[in-house]
């Protein structure tokens, strides 16, 4: 785990800016982005399509790095880091969930969650408890011997959340979790994604719609690859069981 130094945000970009260039085109997706999450935030980037907040996703996920500025892990600014450092470092401490759900179709829902334990060096033996741990958190063990094609949508999206929790992430990103399914399935996903910010993980979810966002803390507006406002979420949405509660 990270750092439990209280005084350090876990989370701290500086002037963060991010070019795409292909040939004689430019684009620019983020330009002078800057702020700071705390641990056990759960925290919404919201904006429009191409508004550059997929980008700066990435780019806190460790999957890209940016053009210019500052990224500070717990204090550690990752700059200087390998690849292969950066993916150990993300697979250790990050975990991902996709509006895709990117799960392998003719695989059961255990071998999906196991996924990420296959690029760890712990033993063997302490797999399958991991597993079962993430699997119960989602309530899916009922289901860990199907395959995933045989999945309602919400249902693999909760496969997808455990197979993020499955290696004890500081950090879970959930880039637009609801956007492929129903509302039904989709409050679902966020009630889970509010439980585990209960329980103390960050959460840092990104969309484009505002009724999901609602479900944060926490929501920055990304516009133009900028920062248009940072604010606490005045009357945030608690999913529970079958709908959204105001709080």
């Amino acid at each position: 785990m990270l750092s439990n130094n209280n005084d350090m945000s876990l989370i701290t970009v500086k002037d963060l800016t991010k070019t795409y260039e292909t040939e004689e085109v430019k684009t620019t997706a983020l330009q002078g982005v800057s702020f700071t999450v705390d641990k056990g935030e759960f925290l919404a980037i919201m904006g429009p399509s191409g508004s550059g907040k997929s980008t700066l996703m990435h780019i806190l996920g460790l999957l890209e790095r940016p053009s210019t500025g500052e990224y500070l892990l717990d204090g550690r600014n990752v700059a200087g880091l390998s690849d292969n450092e950066l993916a150990t470092l993300r697979n250790k401490r990050i975990g991902f969930v996709f509006q895709a759900f990117n799960l392998l179709p003719k695989t059961t829902v255990l071998e999906n969650v196991e996924l990420p334990l296959l690029y760890d060096n712990d033993p063997t033996e302490h797999n399958a408890k991991r597993i079962a741990d993430a699997l119960a958190a989602v309530d899916m063990t009922h289901r860990a011997k199907h395959y995933s094609n045989q999945l309602s949508g919400g249902e693999k999206q909760r496969v997808a959340i455990a197979r993020a929790l499955v290696n004890d992430p500081d950090i879970v990103f959930a880039d637009e979790p609801t956007g492929n399914l129903d509302s039904k399935a989709g409050l679902q996903v966020m009630r889970i994604l509010q439980g585990l910010n209960d329980s103390g993980r960050t959460i840092i979810l990104v969309t484009h719609e505002t009724s999901t966002a609602e479900h944060a803390k926490r929501i920055i507006r990304v516009v133009d690859g900028r920062i248009v406002s940072d604010e606490p979420v005045a009357r945030r949405k608690i999913a529970g069981a079958g709908e959204a509660t105001l709080k």
